[in-house]
């Protein structure tokens, strides 16, 4: 950073602060922690003898050991996008009105823990089920090591409930696809023939005035030797709709070329995968019993409403530790 020469290319120069900001406050919490360690030793030689100072060291030990997770989590991503932004769609799959539902409440979900975890969203499209729900939606998540978490969510999504479209009131199962990728920046080459794309506008739909009722702005591209679609609706102008597709479009080009290495790596260390790309990685049942069940980690948590209200971090973090131990052998 010090460097002559640093900030001709802005990008670049602040795409670099960033990294030096996120390791610079990693390291002031590992020092810190090394400091408030040393100070608990002092601290539990005095608790023995009085009460008042045991509370007070019960409280530090809680502190201590709810920032000591953060750093743990933080050693569990490595990937090369995993500390960087991501793009995360929400397919609603067969089983119609239902499906459609069940893609928006994921989205809810989603939506929440991005705030707990104090990511700025950007919704890039959204359409709106026949009936109700969604049939997709894409949104762009900002934050530090996103891309490294939701990508523990990637794969297929099923819920159990008693339908409300259902006016003899049976029990349904519907499925949502989550696909994730990083949100990749200019100076990533990906090498895409313009020959392969297709390109349609439209006319966005939903709330938006005037505008969106009366020009075709929204943009949708096809990929077609890998059959990916994506689209953007969000955005003033048709130019910038297309801008922000192509970016989208090689998010999902990376995402495709991950879970094959992914898949190749099993391979090589004789691994059949338990959950493959696109397989039901966890359920959620309402009826006839609540649960939340994770089946790539056996993670269960019996308060359903609490998951949707998006309080999903212990079903990521089981699966990220898992990740990184059959990674580490």
């Amino acid at each position: 950073m010090g460097a002559p020469g640093f900030w001709d290319d802005q990008e670049a120069a602040a795409r670099t602060s960033a990294a030096h900001a996120r390791a610079q406050r990693r390291l002031e919490m590992f020092r810190g922690l090394e400091s408030d360690v040393g100070e608990l030793g002092d601290l539990a030689e005095l608790a023995e003898e009085d009460e008042e100072i045991e509370a007070e060291l019960e409280g530090q030990l809680a502190q201590v050991e709810s920032r000591l997770a953060e750093l743990e989590e933080a050693r569990l991503f490595s990937g090369e996008y995993d500390a960087g932004d991501a793009v995360v769609t929400v397919h609603a799959g067969a089983g119609g009105t239902d499906s459609q539902d069940w893609a928006e409440i994921l989205l809810r979900m989603y939506l929440r823990w991005a705030e707990r975890r104090g990511f700025d969203v950007e919704m890039a499209e959204a359409s709106p089920g026949e009936e109700a729900g969604l049939k997709s939606a894409t949104f762009i998540a900002r934050g530090e090591n996103a891309y490294g978490l939701f990508a523990a969510e990637r794969g297929v999504h099923r819920l159990v409930r008693i339908s409300p479209f259902d006016s003899s009131a049976r029990r349904h199962t519907s499925f949502a696809q989550v696909d994730v990728g990083p949100l990749v920046e200019g100076d990533v080459e990906i090498d895409i023939d313009e020959s392969d794309l297709r390109i349609d506008t439209y006319r966005a739909s939903g709330a938006g005035g005037q505008h969106v009722n009366k020009t075709d702005s929204a943009v949708r591209i096809t990929h077609i030797p890998t059959n990916t679609v994506v689209q953007c609706q969000n955005e003033r102008s048709q130019t910038q709709n297309k801008a922000v597709a192509m970016q989208l479009l090689k998010s999902k080009l990376i995402e495709l070329e991950e879970r094959k290495r992914s898949e190749e790596m099993a391979k090589a260390r004789g691994e059949v995968k338990d959950v493959a790309w696109g397989s039901q990685i966890r359920s959620y049942v309402l009826h006839p019993y609540t649960m939340v069940k994770d089946h790539r980690t056996e993670h269960e948590v019996g308060d359903v409403q609490r998951v949707l209200d998006g309080d999903i971090d212990g079903f990521v973090r089981d699966y990220l530790e898992k990740t990184a131990a059959s990674s580490a052998s």
